[in-house]
């Protein structure tokens, strides 16, 4: 039988180092920035089951509610948009599917 030979870590240059920290992960690379509310930034901004053009923004085009990280909502103002959505569709305003 062969004796397997145990391989040394490989060291990588200094050069090699810097090039991969632009890769992926929180190494450093591409930042994005991070969404705000639109609801806490403008308070003149009602979530009403009524208000039906803007709610249609909130809705992918299968039907479904969009989530916080596409929306950029905080967790209180997702909950109302979510009870206005339904809201709205039970009234008969938005469809429940497309």
């Amino acid at each position: 039988m062969e004796e397997r030979q145990e391989r040394e870590p490989r060291r990588h240059e200094e050069g090699e180092r810097e090039e991969r920290k632009g890769r992926g992960g929180d190494r450093g690379g591409m930042r994005f920035k991070k969404k705000t509310c639109r609801f806490c930034e403008n308070k003149d901004l009602q979530i009403d089951y009524k208000r039906v053009d803007f709610l249609v923004k909130l809705v992918s085009n299968k039907g479904k509610i969009l989530p916080r990280r596409l929306t950029g909502t905080c967790a209180r103002h997702q909950r109302l948009v979510a009870k206005a959505i339904k809201k709205a569709r039970n009234a008969g305003f938005m469809p429940f599917s497309v």
